[in-house]
Order: C-alpha cells, then sequence, then structure tokens
C-alpha cells in the first residue's frame, strides 16, 4: 500500500521565478539556490551554477525547485522559518551579490507564508529535511 503524503512543500517559486530559473539555467547550466540568514542582500536568495557554492553540512535541503535546482538553507535560519513556505520571487532591480540574475537587471527575493496546524503536522510527520552531510 502507497502513502499519499499531504505534506506541502517546503519551497515554491513564482512563474516569473521560474522562467528565469529556465533561463539562466540555459545560459549557466544547472543551479543551485542558498538562503542565509545575512543582512541586506545577505538576506536574499543567492542564486549560483551549481556545485559553485559549497554547502555546508549543517544546510537544510528545503526542497527543488523547476530545472531540478536544489533550494537551500542555513540551520539558523531554517529554525526560523520552519514553519513558513517559501516562495522564491523575481522583482525589476539589482542586488549587489554574486548571485547569476544581477547583471540581467532583475534579482531573486522570497515572500513566505505560515503553514496551517495541519500542514505543519504533516511536514513532522513526514521527518526532518535532508543537511548538507546527508546528500551525496
Amino acid at each position: 500500500m502507497t502513502t499519499i503524503s499531504t505534506a506541502p512543500a517546503r519551497i515554491v517559486a513564482t512563474p516569473e521565478a521560474e522562467d528565469w530559473i529556465f533561463r539562466l539555467t540555459e545560459m549557466h547550466g544547472p543551479l543551485m539556490f542558498h538562503q542565509s540568514g545575512g543582512c541586506c542582500d545577505g538576506s536574499a536568495p543567492m542564486c549560483f551554477p551549481r556545485g559553485e557554492f559549497r554547502v555546508g553540512k549543517q544546510d537544510v535541503l528545503l526542497g527543488t525547485l523547476v530545472a531540478d535546482t536544489p533550494v537551500w538553507i542555513g540551520a539558523a535560519q531554517f529554525e526560523y522559518w520552519r514553519h513558513t513556505q517559501v516562495t522564491i520571487d523575481v522583482v525589476p532591480g539589482r542586488g549587489s551579490g554574486m548571485s547569476l540574475e544581477a547583471p540581467e537587471g532583475v534579482r531573486f527575493i522570497v515572500r513566505s507564508r505560515v503553514f496551517t496546524d495541519e500542514e505543519v503536522d504533516a511536514l513532522n510527520a513526514g521527518g526532518e529535511p535532508l543537511r548538507g552531510d546527508e546528500v551525496a
């Protein structure tokens, strides 16, 4: 008997962000995101060619987006955001970081919503998300 998970995704993207992920994948190859807990642009999701950013053993894998793009978050930041669904969006403008979209005149941002009690229960039933030291 197969059990169907009712747990929501911890990470999603808007259609506009998905379009940019596809564009950037065509330009740079497979991508990855990392969301740190820094201030200013350090709190923006950073987009890198996959493998260019070294994931730490405590980083948490929120999930994957289109084009099989993994999204990681620092462990401390995850503890603050574990009760929210994170949405990667894109807006006009230019961040001052090293993220791949910066030269294109757009920047990725995050939005979030608080999970319902039922969603939290489903996520808890599914166990903790993978950490950097658990992924090959």
